[in-house]
């Protein structure tokens, strides 16, 4: 489970004196426990690698909006600071699909479901992102989807 690989970081960057990584993990346990919090409400909660991968990607997501926010502003320091966070955060996340393997699933997906044209987006990414929502960031994949139906 990635939750114990994340606690198992945490105990060794601590043993280390590795503040950084500490910091940044100690972030993520944060971010996760919130997390758990919100799903005791939920009627259906999500696997709990699924919740820890989501809690994950919405961490990197914001970060890399802050960096384009910080360089824009000349806050170069802030960037830097923010993209060593998200290295250590990227450390606990699945492989992520490349372009090619994004487009030949997101083929499959059109073809299984018979898909022709930009009315059939939201069935397509609701596909995609039920097989594939750990390894894929569906930002990117949107696009991808986009171009596929368009």
């Amino acid at each position: 489970m990635i939750r114990d690989t994340i606690k198992h970081a945490q105990i060794a960057a601590m043993k280390a004196g590795d503040k950084e990584s500490r910091t940044a993990i100690g972030l993520i346990q944060a971010a996760v426990k919130n997390r758990d919090i919100e799903a005791r409400t939920q009627a259906n909660p999500p696997d709990d690698d699924a919740l820890v991968v989501e809690v994950l990607q919405k961490m990197v997501k914001q970060r890399r909006e802050s960096i384009e926010l910080y360089r824009q502003g000349g806050r170069e320091e802030l960037a830097t600071a923010e993209e060593r966070e998200i290295a250590v955060i990227e450390r606990f996340l699945p492989a992520q699909m490349s372009e090619a393997e994004t487009r030949t699933a997101i083929a499959a997906i059109k073809a299984e479901l018979g898909a022709s044209g930009m009315k059939d987006m939201g069935r397509v990414m609701a596909a995609l992102k039920t097989r594939h929502a750990a390894s894929l960031d569906m930002s990117k994949a949107s696009a991808l989807v986009k171009a596929a139906l368009g």
